[in-house]
């Protein structure tokens, strides 16, 4: 309900409102800076979507105006395991923008990370928008032009990874960068849910998973965000690229080096760490 022209926010509606304008800019000047902030969960609670997402919005409006593009969407929380972790019964979301897609064959500085971990997942890009239509496993299945081998990089700007689902949240879903692999497979002749995945970090495996380990199966995980993103008023649309959640466990990129992921039926990505 908008508020009557000549007339101030309640106390408690302003106070919220400027707790979220407060969080949003101690993010983005952790960011900007490259230093890490405290966690924001002291300004908007630990578990307050509504709150959280409102500051993601309004990081994401402040990069748009910047210039940035978005691209597509990830998809975070698709593990059991991390959702009880943050005391949470759902995954979350965040926002891809085109400064954040690094070409397989380019070195990725780590200068451009606070402080990097890497997670193997499907990507899968949209063919067809997902704006209207019962969003049922049909309707998503046929949305999907073709899936491909990620690596996410995610990261954070509170100091430490001292997350809750708030934290995590608001600071766009604790986004880095991603990396797509090269072989394109339509869901005709790759299913997600079997996908078997092996990470290496320099030869040496860091992580093995299942496309099951994305909240039971890695389309799930998209028509759970094809519903959320539209009841948010930004529907998915053709040509977006969508994270779909990790197929297992990440591993911490401190330090110059080579991830590989392997997938059954999508082949490998790679990503190269370089340290300036």
């Amino acid at each position: 309900m908008s508020t009557p022209p000549g007339t101030s926010l309640p106390p408690t509606a302003r106070a919220a409102a400027d707790a979220i304008v407060e969080a949003a800019e101690r993010l983005s000047t952790a960011a900007a800076t490259f230093t890490p902030c405290t966690p924001v969960r002291d300004l908007i609670g630990t578990d307050d979507a509504a709150a959280a997402y409102a500051v993601q919005e309004r990081i994401v409006a402040d990069r748009i105006a910047a210039g940035a593009s978005v691209v597509g969407r990830k998809i975070g929380l698709t593990s059991p395991a991390v959702q009880q972790q943050l005391g949470v019964d759902q995954p979350d979301f965040g926002v891809l923008f085109d400064d954040m897609h690094c070409p397989e064959a380019g070195p990725i500085p780590l200068s451009r990370l606070l402080q990097p971990k890497v997670e193997a997942e499907i990507a899968f890009v949209l063919g067809r928008d997902l704006v209207d239509g019962p969003l049922d496993d049909a309707q998503i299945r046929g949305a999907v032009d073709y899936a491909v081998a990620a690596l996410e990089i995610v990261d954070s700007r509170i100091a430490g990874w001292d997350i809750t689902f708030g934290d995590t949240v608001a600071d766009n879903g604790s986004s880095g960068l991603f990396v797509l692999g090269a072989d394109r497979r339509t869901l005709d002749s790759f299913d997600p849910v079997a996908a078997q995945m092996q990470m290496f970090v320099d030869d040496t495996e860091v992580s093995t998973g299942t496309g099951a380990a994305c909240l039971g199966d890695p389309l799930r995980a998209l028509a759970w965000l094809a519903r959320t993103a539209r009841e948010f008023g930004q529907p998915l649309l053709a040509g977006q690229v969508i994270l779909s959640g990790a197929l297992g466990p990440m591993a911490v990129i401190d330090t110059p080096g080579t991830v590989r992921a392997d997938i059954t039926g999508l082949g490998s990505v790679t990503a190269t760490f370089t340290q300036e």
